[in-house]
């Protein structure tokens, strides 16, 4: 009797444990899915502009928000552009650090509709990276990219004519070694 009740036990803590086990590669199975299939408005990244541009245009539109406590303000520099497809664009974002200590940030993204996931290119991104705006500071942080040709011979992508690019900035930690500002006003680093 025992031994049912012991081997009931192990079964409930392995099931505990291999759906832990799920749960936490499901983040980055998810991502890694997203970025190869485009699902879910993931876009792609080139290394160089695209071979092809079409006659056909289509409309790019650009969005900007923050995560709730991110102190930084943050906007597209334009709204919109038309470009043809295939023809490389460069928009520019704005980002600005009103408070008083160095603030480091990294920027999520997709595009809607998701159809376009798959087809968006960037070739340059500031979101390839981390950024980290002093106290103060305002920059502009140009994004590289272009519309694969191939969209208009896709079954559903063909119907897509405007693609919004959105980008959401979240606080992260300063990275080690970088200036920060002490209570004092005096340059510190960080270790």
């Amino acid at each position: 009797m025992m031994q049912a009740k012991t081997k009931t036990v192990v079964q409930a803590v392995s099931l505990v444990v291999f759906m832990g086990g799920l749960a936490w590669a499901s983040v980055p199975f998810y991502d890694w899915f997203c970025r190869v299939t485009g699902f879910g408005g993931a876009t792609d990244v080139a290394e160089a502009p695209s071979d092809e541009i079409l006659d056909q245009t289509i409309k790019v539109r650009f969005d900007a928000s923050i995560e709730r406590d991110m102190p930084w303000q943050f906007r597209p520099l334009q709204r919109e552009m038309e470009l043809r497809i295939g023809e490389t664009g460069l928009a520019f974002y704005e980002a600005y650090n009103p408070t008083d200590r160095p603030v480091a940030g990294s920027a999520s993204y997709n595009v809607t509709p998701y159809e376009a996931g798959g087809f968006f290119y960037k070739i340059q991104c500031f979101c390839f990276e981390q950024q980290v705006l002093q106290p103060g500071e305002r920059v502009e942080m140009p994004v590289t990219f272009f519309v694969d040709p191939e969209i208009v011979t896709d079954r559903d992508g063909k119907f897509v004519h405007t693609i919004t690019l959105s980008y959401t900035f979240y606080e992260i930690d300063l990275p080690e070694g970088h200036a920060a500002l002490d209570t004092t006003g005096q340059d510190t680093t960080l270790n």
